[in-house]
């Protein structure tokens, strides 16, 4: 399987594929319900949740409108601890200028922290091309790179995998990457975790590059936070000599004050644990102590025109906690992998097709990868509402154009002629009614929607008759009973 999402099929081809295999679902479906049972005790523990999910939506939201203002005051912090901003565009401009820092170095194999922006402007990809090698530190993305694979989970990009899976995977592939897998390896998760640690250890003290995301950006200071649970992170962030950090533009707060509701709010929804294992802030560059070169690279990449759609920015809320994906009846089922993005799931469903565009067929049909059931709004802590944005996403689809788009357009202002005619509508319900057993049980040319749908059988006569009938002659009115109850 290769590692980029490029020429997927659109999700309804995917996640068909995805629902006959088995043991996937038996994987995806353990693993959310575990992951959200604890998540709803770390939660229930905070009597002021409610309050908390709030003030993160409000400091994320203030933070979108004055976005320009609070960026420029972060690179100014930034710079004047020791560091090198530089902004990106797109991901072809922020992969060449992390290639070209890691070039500059003399070195030719970095160590990387998991993160999702990287993921998503291909970066691992591009720096191969340059003849860079990227090990992936993580465990769960160590899974994934070991195998070939592509993540399924913000949280947990390996929840497609089961101990059985990652035992093969570790004893087959891990040799060539480094390190191999003791020949008595077990599918024990202390084992396989001892494993990847021993193979790990060697990169860690011979790298002399790291890279890595950010969870948050504090304006105020310039200081940059991962949260992770496995001390790898750490690693990466305070052995290399140089570190460079690439970064969402929608990732920074204002102060240290705002970063407090993201510390309490973060573990328990993503983890579920009261605080992380491992949080590691750095501000710049300090002698003797940490990277002695620091550079963040900022990244936009379809953020500024997503900051622009009024209904759709409220995406860029997200703080990657994954709680979502865990509650979503719809990715259970299909997977991460479904839905051809490295952003998967309900928040994938919106954010994927305003960062790329809804020109390509698995992006145009993303918003439709939802049954709208409104779990992923409840659970999310910065109270993203996730169905508003996909149906305003579904209006967009609708109105790119296209002969089955007309034909609906077509339809809709048919109907909303007939309806604006009740002399027509009442011949038409009689015409229906008459003819109700010569009607064929799918819609011609509507297959799309009827496939997976039966049409309504209609009755022997319609309302307006019925109630001709039944209620004439002073009868009671719509909405009584002929008792006086209402």
């Amino acid at each position: 399987m290769s590692g980029t999402y490029l020429g997927m099929p659109a999700f309804p081809t995917a996640a068909k594929d995805a629902l006959a295999n088995e043991t996937l679902r038996g994987n995806l479906r353990h693993a959310t319900h575990t992951i959200r049972d604890k998540r709803a005790k770390a939660v229930a523990e905070l009597d002021d949740w409610a309050r908390l999910r709030e003030a993160g939506k409000q400091i994320k939201d203030h933070t979108l409108r004055h976005l320009d203002r609070y960026l420029v005051q972060l690179e100014e912090a930034v710079t004047a601890a020791g560091g090198v901003v530089h902004w990106a565009t797109d991901a072809q401009e922020a992969n060449r200028i992390v290639a070209d820092l890691v070039k500059a170095t003399g070195e030719s194999e970095v160590v990387k922290v998991k993160s999702m922006a990287t993921q998503e402007i291909g970066l691992n990809e591009a720096l191969a091309a340059e003849g860079i090698s990227a090990y992936e530190t993580d465990l769960a993305e160590l899974i994934v790179q070991l195998g070939d694979d592509r993540p399924s989970h913000i949280l947990v990009p390996a929840i497609h995998r089961n101990r059985g899976e990652i035992k093969e995977i570790f004893t087959s592939r891990m040799g060539q990457w480094g390190k191999a897998a003791p020949d008595d390896l077990s599918d024990a998760p202390s084992e396989l975790a001892e494993a990847a640690r021993l193979h790990l250890r060697e990169k860690f003290l011979r790298a002399k590059v790291g890279i890595s995301g950010a969870n948050f950006m504090v304006a105020e200071t310039g200081t940059l936070a991962v949260f992770e649970s496995e001390g790898n992170g750490r690693m990466c962030l305070t052995l290399p000599e140089t570190l460079i950090s690439v970064v969402g533009i929608e990732k920074v707060v204002p102060t240290w004050r705002d970063l407090e509701v993201f510390l309490q709010t973060l573990p328990r929804s993503s983890t579920a644990e009261r605080m992380n294992p491992y949080t590691t802030m750095w501000t710049g560059t300090t002698d003797g102590d940490g990277p002695k070169a620091f550079h963040l690279v900022l990244l936009d990449n379809g953020r500024t025109d997503t900051l622009a759609d009024e209904v759709g920015r409220q995406a860029l809320r997200c703080i990657r906690c994954s709680a979502c994906l865990n509650v979503c009846p719809v990715y259970e089922r299909a997977g991460g992998h479904a839905y051809g993005s490295v952003y998967p799931g309900p928040i994938g469903a919106i954010l994927s097709p305003q960062l790329r565009g809804t020109q390509s067929e698995i992006d145009a049909s993303l918003p439709y990868a939802s049954s709208l059931c409104g779990a992923c709004y409840e659970v999310c802590p910065v109270a993203i509402d996730i169905p508003e944005v996909l149906v305003h996403l579904r209006d967009r689809v609708a109105h790119q154009g296209g002969k089955g788009h007309f034909l609906e357009r077509s339809a809709i202002k048919a109907a909303t002629w007939v309806f604006e005619h009740p002399g027509v509508l009442a011949a038409g319900e009689r015409a229906a009614t008459a003819t109700r057993r010569l009607h064929p049980a799918k819609i011609p040319g509507a297959g799309a929607w009827t496939n997976s749908r039966d049409l309504p059988e209609l009755p022997p006569e319609s309302f307006r008759d019925w109630w001709r009938k039944n209620r004439t002659n002073g009868a009671a009115r719509p909405g009584t009973r002929k008792d006086g109850g209402s």
